[in-house]
């Protein structure tokens, strides 16, 4: 295969999953990883995309980056599926207590495998209390057995369709969910959890302190990636829940701040 055609190929694969990994490209066209970086590099130098640690990611994902909820739900489906099934194993068997599920469609997924899950368990096994202030979420938990839903208003921003301001910060600080389902759209070693919107980041930092457990839930695109806002420390979390291993770097700081790794 000539380099144009594997560099064309390369901006394709991006168009679809929004970042690429250089081992991953390397085995896929059984070529060496210098082949692969040099590739790399020849479409940073055209615009086409953006060089980070490992791999590269398109160029519109820059630190205000922010596609709607419905280009995003089309987005990294089998991925964020595996990373539902497995974060719910955090609740455990017969779980009984409050949840809280953060706006974002990778945690709307979440939320579809815990209908899902308490449709299926016996009468009376599991009683969940849930909260959420996303509107998207809301209808999918509204008539799920078992569970009680409670939603915080607030300005709704269109992009997310989210409750954010003031008013949903402090009904969220009100509370103590057992366990939280947080989304972030870019985790790095140095910025932590972050976010495009400042709006956005209050309230995930929010959610955050209220919890007494906190699962984050994000595919491997939003993985050394650093948007404009930073909402948490690594060491605010408990439980990453991802479709790959992080890089070299990001696994040691994850590591360094006692974040369990939890690949789907």
């Amino acid at each position: 295969m000539y380099a144009l055609e594997r560099q064309q190929l390369i901006e394709r694969i991006l168009l679809d999953e929004g970042r690429v990994a250089v081992i991953e490209l390397a085995q896929r066209f059984d070529v060496t990883t210098e082949t692969i970086r040099r590739d790399l590099g020849a479409l940073e130098d055209a615009g086409a995309l953006v060089r980070v640690h490992g791999g590269a990611v398109a160029r519109d994902a820059d630190s205000i980056d922010e596609p709607t909820v419905l280009e995003r739900t089309h987005r990294h489906g089998a991925a964020k599926q595996a990373i539902a099934a497995r974060a719910l194993s955090a609740l455990g068997s017969g779980f009984r207590g409050s949840v809280f599920i953060d706006a974002g469609t990778t945690t709307a997924t979440v939320a579809d495998a815990l209908s899902a899950r308490s449709a299926l368990a016996s009468a009376g096994d599991e009683r969940i209390e849930v909260v959420t202030h996303s509107l998207t979420i809301a209808p999918v938990l509204a008539a799920a057995e078992g569970m009680s839903l409670t939603v915080i208003g607030g300005r709704i921003r269109g992009i997310t369709a989210a409750a954010v301001g003031a008013e949903t910060v402090g009904a969220i600080g009100r509370l103590r969910p057992d366990v939280a389902f947080v989304g972030a759209n870019g985790i790095s070693a140095g910025f932590g959890l972050s976010t495009p919107d400042p709006d956005e980041a209050s309230v995930k930092a929010a959610i955050v302190r209220s919890a007494r457990k906190v699962v984050v839930v994000a595919d491997s695109s939003k993985h050394d990636r650093e948007l404009l806002v930073t909402f948490a420390a690594l060491s605010d979390i408990d439980i990453l829940v991802t479709d790959a291993e992080p890089s070299p770097e990001l696994s040691e700081a994850l590591a360094e701040a006692g974040v369990e790794v939890w690949v789907a």
